[in-house]
């Protein structure tokens, strides 16, 4: 494969960070198929992807395809998993272990991507102190010990709106740099810390608009 140029992710666009998840599912999908060798073309007809575009966006890590072969799916995978941070394990905090939360820890998807729950979080007496499937849940007031003791940087966080600012806060000063925020709250957080909202509501009532289109 060939070798890859330099780059900066503040000038790579986000769309573009997202596509290579898509594109490293494919990939994978390939891979279980024993096929060797892929085109853009025959990435994108297979998977109805833009082979345009799948050509552009690699195009800001580098040179990976060989002329009259295409991909070597293997080793296209392989760069960008290396390239999305997915060639190690990363530790993962859930704070908030209701329904939602609940639901996030049993979800194999992590797993499978290098995403490992290495701690649970959460205020109710009734759920802390205890393990669940060899993972501890501790109490809220306990975060900033356990995040530091198992050099946690990723957070999930699945807790009501008016709880939600006041645990961002209590990750930030504890050291996380990214949140997965599933809470319906518009949280304020350092500069230095990255935030992605994930509203199940908003993306309901993007479907909704849709439908209601239809039926005017």
């Amino acid at each position: 494969m060939a070798r890859r140029s330099t780059y900066r992710l503040p000038k790579i666009p986000e769309m573009t960070i997202r596509r290579l998840s898509v594109y490293t599912r494919c990939l994978l999908q390939l891979e279980e198929d024993g096929v060797k060798t892929v085109s853009s073309q025959e990435l994108a007809e297979r998977f109805n992807l833009n082979s345009a575009q799948v050509r552009k966006d690699l195009a800001y890590f580098g040179e990976f395809g060989v002329r009259g072969i295409g991909y070597y799916v293997a080793g296209l995978k392989a760069e960008l998993q290396r390239i999305l941070g997915l060639d190690h394990e990363w530790p993962v905090a859930l704070v908030g272990f209701g329904n939602l939360g609940s639901a996030l820890f049993h979800y194999k998807g992590f797993t499978r991507q290098g995403f490992r729950i290495a701690a649970v979080f959460d205020d109710d007496p009734a759920k802390v102190n205890r393990e669940v499937a060899g993972v501890p849940v501790f109490d809220m007031r306990d975060l900033g010990r356990e995040v530091k003791a198992r050099n946690i940087q990723i957070a999930i966080l699945a807790v009501p709106a008016e709880a939600a600012q006041a645990a961002a806060d209590q990750l930030v000063a504890a050291g996380i740099k990214a949140v997965l925020n599933f809470a319906p709250a518009r949280l304020k957080l350092a500069r230095d810390v990255r935030l992605k909202d994930v509203d199940l509501s908003i993306e309901l009532e993007t479907l909704s608009f849709y439908l209601a289109k239809n039926v005017r």
